[in-house]
């Protein structure tokens, strides 16, 4: 049977990484992954690169799945979960491994991604969620598309995330399953939240020392912003809300263990780019 990390048999965690044109930081990314605690396997979903993406995620050893097209994040999301999905059931007897979600530019700095492991493992929540200490200082709450989710999400649990938008996730398989299937594109992060909260689960927003490249103001940018409005939009439509973009001020803080702030939320359970 598969150990965990304090050798116990709470199953080990596999980290999920979407990747599009990613040769010059997935190598780093990976290498930080697979050193987490808990994390035994590393899959890589290559959604439609154009450059050594796949080559350079191998040598760094991980187990990389292609699209053969570019199918969006929420697609190359799910492939990676049925990958892991595949290697759980290689393992009779073993529990289902846990799923940390990663973005592929986060380079070295995804070593510090422990904070979203521990909650899960510990089985205080069902999925965490990742505070950029940088991208809150650079946002303020201005992100166009960041306040479109926060409301959505809000209208649709009655709960207000700091930072919907965030792809660095950890959540237990059952979290993953109750959320299938997942949005599409860059609407993943907010049907997601949504889905595992309509189901009775617990939710965790933990700040996490992460950076990853800096999204900029130009033409491109402002398209990639545009992509992930209609995506965002769209995920709420399908769970029948009407898109408004609206704020709420005042959001409560815990601290957590080890001086990491958490915001926790969720019912008790019964018995690829961010703005």
């Amino acid at each position: 049977m598969r150990q965990g990390q304090n050798g116990g048999s709470r199953g080990g965690v596999a980290v999920v990484i979407a990747a599009k044109d990613e040769a010059d930081r997935i190598g780093a990314t990976i290498r930080a992954a697979r050193a987490l605690p808990g994390v035994d396997l590393v899959v890589v979903v290559d959604d439609g690169s154009a450059d050594t993406t796949s080559e350079v995620a191998r040598r760094a050893g991980a187990r990389v799945l292609a699209h053969g097209r570019n199918r969006g994040k929420g697609a190359a999301m799910e492939t990676g979960a049925a990958g892991v999905r595949s290697a759980d059931l290689a393992e009779p007897g073993a529990p289902p491994r846990h799923l940390l979600f990663l973005d592929a530019d986060l380079g070295e700095t995804a070593a510090r991604a422990a904070p979203l492991i521990t909650p899960v493992l510990d089985g205080r929540t069902d999925m965490t969620i990742a505070l950029f200490p940088a991208t809150r200082l650079r946002l303020g709450g201005h992100g166009f598309v960041v306040r479109l989710s926060r409301a959505g999400v809000l209208r649709a649990t009655g709960w207000e995330p700091e930072q919907p938008l965030s792809g660095q996730r950890c959540l237990t398989r059952a979290a993953f399953e109750a959320a299938r299937p997942l949005a599409s594109g860059f609407g993943v992060e907010t049907g997601l939240t949504i889905d595992v909260l309509r189901a009775g689960l617990r939710v965790l927003e933990v700040e996490v020392r992460l950076e990853h490249r800096a999204t900029g103001t130009d033409l491109r940018a402002q398209a990639h912003r545009a992509r992930q409005f209609a995506d965002v939009a769209r995920a709420l439509a399908v769970r029948g809300l009407r898109p408004t973009v609206r704020r709420r001020p005042g959001r409560a803080r815990g601290r957590a263990a080890g001086g990491e702030p958490e915001r926790e939320v969720g019912r008790p359970s019964r018995g690829y780019r961010r703005d």
